[in-house]
């Protein structure tokens, strides 16, 4: 597959699986066997853990919204970098709702073949979304 039709497979996850919650999505592009790098705590292999994880923040985020800002690739391999925004109206990681509203930065590295996602690697602001939910307070200055 050429590099575009890679990047447009990468859009579908996000805007597609993310945004609507439509797991049937991810029995089209993402494989059995699909391995992410990054997983959460307790999150089960494969394309039934990423429909799990979807599941997850959907429930704890119901309005989130992913949007990709930019997309490189070269092979097989995209990276997309993003930011996603939603309404913490659900438990997310023993954080009980908030009402709070994060925005919330990314960039994802995937591997693609044979039109499906093989690989993720994930590097997220956790820091910051968790500040953003009140759970952890923001850092204090170092006075120099």
């Amino acid at each position: 597959m050429s590099v575009e039709a890679n990047k447009r497979i990468l859009r579908r996850f996000f805007e597609e699986l993310f945004n609507t919650g439509d797991l049937s999505i991810a029995d089209e592009i993402v494989a059995d066997n699909y391995v992410n790098h990054n997983n959460i705590p307790g999150e089960p292999p494969g394309r039934d853990g990423l429909k799990a994880f979807v599941t997850l923040l959907r429930t704890s985020f119901p309005d989130i919204h992913f949007t990709v800002d930019d997309q490189i690739a070269e092979g097989g391999k995209v990276v997309t970098r993003l930011h996603f925004t939603g309404t913490h109206q659900g438990e997310f990681m023993g954080v009980p709702p908030t009402g709070k509203t994060i925005n919330v930065t990314a960039i994802n590295i995937q591997c693609v073949s044979g039109g499906q996602i093989q690989e993720t690697w994930l590097d997220w602001d956790a820091l910051g979304s968790l500040h953003q939910l009140g759970a952890i307070a923001a850092p204090q200055q170092v006075e120099q």
